[in-house]
């Protein structure tokens, strides 16, 4: 019998679930350090809470559960303290001392007579004090002088998601979309509210359920119903609904002869809309508009304006709660103009134009979610006009789900990047927390990587990104390390060895990207997919979507000119700005091929000239995805196996992808360069018409 018990035992072994990465950051662990959790426990013997209503509740299960799996026993929740002590208090306080200095949304953590109190004058704000006190916990963090205040920087901080209704997502890499429409309102999936709950655990409160290439089905009676079930699942954790929106619903919807935003029967449908999705959804966070974009229909269709648009819909919205927010990413077919300028160049005359409403929301960058952009010349050029981030989240351009790029560091190169527009010190991040130019509606979007995969983004190792989004959406003056730092030990291990590794390859891995990737101020060298490398690639429908508009590689040398003497893009900027960049001699290494064409045989800052520069770059790029690999085999005892075998899978094929990429660039380019690969650097086992062939095959795929 045992015989038979141990094959038994044998055979359900491969069967055997290890961690799949469905908790996220939200494990809580039990504490294996045995003092430390009983000094815990001593100041949690119960959870009082003040008052009830749906987000009081949320909190306070929350807590119970947290403290269960990180303490290993049950806290009882308790209706008052009366004078009990050695327990947690949640207090919602509208006035008074404690909250004199807080936001709505901001809250104190202080231990006061032996109880430990979470306090805020709103529901939402001892929520996250509670996500707050519970990653203290996770942190192994003393709660002897505990003493937390902390306020959001950016009052609406949201996901953007560009999930379509029939399941796909544009640019989504972790499956379809976790929105099961043809499904709602009737069933509603529990991953609805482990979706709220990691959001709310990081302060994001609102997302965009639908793709910003709208179907106008989303607006509906039938789909708001939808939309109505999802905000009654999001609602207990703070976070609201909003909706992308097609500029011609009221055409194709309403069967109106026009969209035109100025006509009177258009603006009637619109008023008509809001006051519909409004009685549905009393709490609807707002619209969402691409328009005029990338063959999106817009007010410019009627020969309006964007701000003509944008009002239209601040008016229908003028007696309700929410906002329309209006992106900034927009650019023409002229092929003798320069992409880079499209955006400033159509919002900028408008600052001080659009309604009280209306957050124009511009993309870090001022391309498209490249590897590394100069930060977008519109922030601090429109003083009167609320501007919003979008951030990418989903790797369009940082390779999908099989690359490791941690984008906390280049979501704070942008945040720190200084406009100068007021002086020195006035950053990018200081536009966006309406503290350089006193806006009272500030915005930070980011376009989600998350998808019906199991563990949510895909690459293991890229939930980071989103945890990265929604802690610097709270506080942009969080660091990477700080933020990476918490991620790891929240979600893969505590081991210090390990922690330290880890967080040194995700510091890493975005330059590492770079380097292989687009260095030095390359950009948009894919093909259609935005993920295989087509740097050849010379036809479109469009001269702006090939590849050698943007690198303008010849035999000279390469580089897009946006000084005086080219496109004079850099104009955009501040004067300060420009003095950083308008200098061939002096501007960055990693910017120099966004402003200047560089002769090949240029002498760099770096000892190189430029050919050489690039090869080095190139090869020490795709060479530290060995690095990558060699640190996490380091790490392999500390880290969960099944997680750790997925993530030591997709290094290897990111290797793989990286030698592609480093190949089709260096024989490309040596093409035009006519010069030799550096020493030590040894020449691509393959030809260039290899390596063209390869991208055919992955794109019949």
């Amino acid at each position: 019998m045992k015989r038979l018990l141990f094959l038994y035992l044998l055979l359900l072994a491969p069967l055997a679930k290890g961690d799949d990465g469905y908790q996220l950051w939200l494990k809580y662990d039990r504490i294996s350090n045995a003092s430390l959790r009983t000094s815990y426990t001593r100041s949690m013997q119960f959870i009082a809470t003040e008052g009830s209503s749906p987000i009081l509740n949320t909190a306070t299960d929350e807590l119970r559960q947290g403290l269960k799996g990180l303490l290993g026993q049950s806290i009882p929740s308790v209706k008052a303290s009366g004078n009990r002590t050695g327990g947690i208090l949640l207090r919602v306080t509208p006035m008074g001392a404690d909250v004199k200095d807080l936001t709505p949304e901001g809250y104190r953590i202080v231990k006061r007579q032996d109880n430990l109190q979470i306090i805020s004058q709103t529901d939402a704000g001892v929520l996250y004090g509670v996500f707050a006190l519970l990653r203290q916990l996770q942190m192994n963090r003393p709660l002897d002088s505990l003493a937390v205040v902390s306020r959001p920087k950016v009052k609406f901080r949201m996901l953007n998601h560009w999930d379509n209704p029939n399941a796909t997502i544009e640019r989504g890499y972790a499956g379809e979309s976790m929105w099961k429409w043809y499904e709602l309102p009737e069933t509603i999936s529990p991953r609805y509210r482990d979706y709220a709950r990691a959001n709310a655990s990081i302060g994001i409160n609102g997302t965009v359920l639908n793709n910003v290439n709208a179907s106008p089905r989303l607006l509906t009676g039938e789909y708001l119903k939808k939309v109505a079930a999802l905000a009654d699942v999001l609602r207990p954790y703070g976070i609201k609904v909003y909706l992308s929106v097609n500029f011609a619903a009221p055409k194709i919807l309403g069967g109106l002869k026009t969209s035109d935003p100025l006509d009177p029967q258009v603006r009637q449908w619109w008023f008509n809309k809001v006051k519909e999705i409004y009685q549905t959804i009393p709490d609807f966070g707002g619209f969402l508009v691409k328009a005029n974009s990338e063959g999106e229909p817009g007010p410019q269709d009627y020969d309006r304006t964007h701000a003509d648009g944008a009002n239209m819909l601040d008016e229908a919205m003028k007696t309700y709660p929410g906002v329309v927010i209006w992106r900034a990413f927009v650019y023409k077919a002229d092929p003798n103009a320069d992409r880079f300028k499209a955006a400033f160049e159509e919002f900028v005359p408008f600052d001080g134009k659009f309604g009280s409403k209306v957050i124009v929301q511009v993309k870090n960058g001022p391309i498209d979610f490249q590897p590394r952009e100069p930060f977008s010349p519109i922030f601090g050029r429109m003083p009167r006009t609320p501007l919003g981030m979008e951030f990418q989240l989903t790797q369009e351009y940082l390779g999908f789900a099989t690359h490791l790029v941690y984008e906390a560091p280049l979501f704070k190169e942008c945040l720190d990047a200084d406009t100068y527009v007021s002086g020195k010190g006035s950053t990018v991040a200081k536009v966006i927390d309406g503290s350089l130019h006193g806006y009272e509606r500030t915005l930070m979007a980011g376009v989600a990587n998350t998808g019906s995969d199991r563990n949510w983004t895909g690459h293991p190792l890229a939930q980071a990104n989103w945890y990265a989004f929604g802690r610097l959406a709270w506080d942009h003056s969080l660091t990477s390390e700080q933020i990476a730092e918490e991620w790891i030990r929240m979600s893969l291990t505590r081991e210090p060895k390990a922690v330290r590794r880890i967080r040194h390859m995700l510091l890493r891995s975005r330059d590492i990207y770079v380097n292989y990737n687009a260095p030095m101020g390359l950009s948009r060298p894919w093909a259609g997919v935005h993920f295989a490398p087509e740097p050849w690639q010379n036809k479109s429908p469009r001269p702006d979507w090939t590849a050698v508009y943007y690198h303008r590689a010849d035999s000279i040398g390469l580089g897009f000119n946006r000084t005086a003497t080219g496109s004079n893009a850099l104009s955009q900027y501040h004067p300060e700005v420009q003095k950083g960049w308008a200098d061939a001699e002096t501007c960055p290494l990693p910017y120099l091929l966004w402003f200047h064409h560089v002769p090949w045989d240029k002498p760099l800052s770096s000892g190189r000239n430029l050919w050489d520069e690039l090869c080095t770059h190139f090869y020490t790029g795709a060479d530290s995805v060995q690095w990558l690999q060699r640190e996490w085999a380091q790490v392999k005892p500390a880290v969960d196996p099944v997680l750790h075998a997925d993530v030591a899978g997709r290094l290897r094929t990111q290797y793989e992808e990286a030698i592609w990429w480093r190949d089709a660039w260096v024989l490309y380019l040596q093409e035009y360069a006519q010069r030799p690969i550096p020493a030590p650097f040894q020449k691509p086992k393959r030809t260039l018409v290899d390596v063209k062939e390869s991208v055919n095959v992955y794109l019949l795929r």
